[in-house]
């Protein structure tokens, strides 16, 4: 079971919009929509492109290299239902975004 890690402070985030975070070997795209933190594997299924440098809209995330368009809550992908981006568990413990890795 992966553990908790802590990757960033909750006030990086801006609300409707992604940042990108390396933390245990690998690259998380943190989104806030709604006032709810959520992570993916900032890494794009497709081609590799930064999911958290994307462009955000309706909870939804466009991969910058490409415009796959992921939900940032669940990781699917409208295009490809078959090449999901990985969702990644999220907590909040005081100011600290820990997401499981």
């Amino acid at each position: 079971m992966a553990d908790f890690q802590p990757v960033a402070n909750v006030g990086a985030l801006r609300e409707g919009q992604g940042i990108t975070i390396f933390a245990a070997g690998r690259h998380v795209a943190l989104f806030k929509i709604d006032g709810i933190v959520h992570a993916l594997d900032g890494i794009c299924p497709h081609k590799g492109g930064p999911l958290g440098e994307g462009f955000c809209e309706d909870g939804h995330v466009h991969c910058p290299m490409h415009g796959w368009k992921f939900d940032v809550r669940t990781g699917e992908c409208e295009e490809r239902p078959d090449r999901p981006a990985t969702s990644l568990p999220v907590r909040i413990n005081g100011e600290t975004i820990e997401v499981a890795l």
